[in-house]
């Protein structure tokens, strides 16, 4: 049983509560300005003997139509919160982890020597990560070298590389092929290089995808 300090209790509830599904639980900007106006509108009153008071609720209306259509065209219209581009499914597994939470996943299966499991870690972080930069889109049903050739468009220089990575996933996930330190190696060089390189273009799907 883990008996984390204080420190460090504080800093395991930070790193949870920055996940995805918590920040995507985060109320809108929208959401903020109608509670505003709702307490604002709560606040309000007027005597009843006063002259006015009969035209306080269609003043009231008028000003909260014109402060929201104010806000429709200043910040456009309401949206979820996003969800850091993390699809449920990468390379037909359900998969939600991070470009971070994978590359440990891979060092820690490289570190007990299992080259198969590692690569596999591996190639999923280089796809998550492209992912999280918005580099391109992996929609269900993408297979490693749709992936790889899609990635190439991006980095042109780097497609042979993306070839061989996706014929490694293919061989150690689908093939049954034990997977070797070299190939693991590759792999990580490969995602290294490409993690923070600026891409050529970007995938022409996430103008498809936008609303």
């Amino acid at each position: 049983m883990i008996d984390p300090d204080a420190p460090e209790a504080r800093q395991w509830l930070r790193e949870e509560l920055a996940k995805a599904p918590y920040q995507a639980a985060r109320p809108t900007w929208f959401d903020r300005l109608s509670k505003a106006v709702l307490d604002w509108l709560g606040s309000l009153g007027a005597p009843s003997d006063n002259l006015l008071a009969p035209w306080v609720p269609l003043l009231v209306t008028v000003l909260l139509v014109a402060a929201l259509v104010a806000a429709y065209f200043i910040f456009g219209p309401p949206r979820p919160a996003r969800r850091a581009g993390v699809p449920a499914r990468l390379f037909g597994t359900d998969d939600r982890r991070g470009a971070d939470d994978l590359r440990r996943a891979a060092a820690a299966a490289a570190a007990a020597g299992d080259w198969t499991l590692a690569a596999q870690e591996m190639f999923r972080a280089l796809a998550r990560g492209l992912i999280e930069r918005s580099v391109l889109l992996v929609t269900p049903g993408t297979t490693a070298h749709a992936f790889a050739a899609r990635a190439a468009d991006a980095f042109p220089e780097h497609a042979a590389g993306l070839a061989e990575a996706a014929d490694c996933f293919d061989r150690v996930r689908y093939l049954g092929n034990p997977g070797t330190e070299h190939e693991y190696l590759q792999v990580r060089a490969l995602e290294l290089d490409l993690r923070d390189r600026r891409p050529r273009r970007l995938d022409p799907l996430f103008e498809k995808a936008a609303p």
